[in-house]
């Protein structure tokens, strides 16, 4: 596994009327927490964050990303998918020297 996980960014990207944003966004930090991961909200209803989500194409909430590399786009993941996702994406960042 990764020593220094927090070179890792797990971002989750929601929109203000997204039903089932605020699960997805504890969902995340959990297992940000849990890895040792850095974590962070994106709010795609400002024009920051919409550019920033843009820039990825995202184009729906909520999209979770490992340091930009997408996830899952526009719907919930339970946390151990997520987890088994990091966890697995980071085995391979850390095999290639990432």
């Amino acid at each position: 596994m990764v020593k220094d996980n927090k070179t890792f960014e797990l971002k989750v990207f929601t929109i203000p009327t997204c039903s089932v944003c605020s699960a997805a966004k504890q969902i995340a930090y959990d297992v940000a927490k849990k890895l040792g991961l850095s974590y962070r909200e994106v709010n795609m209803g400002t024009s920051e964050g919409l550019k920033e989500g843009m820039a990825l194409n995202i184009t729906s909430a909520p999209s979770i990303t490992l340091n930009d590399e997408i996830i899952v786009v526009g719907r919930l993941i339970s946390r151990e998918k997520l987890e088994e996702e990091v966890r697995r994406r980071l085995e391979k960042m850390n095999t290639y020297g990432v």
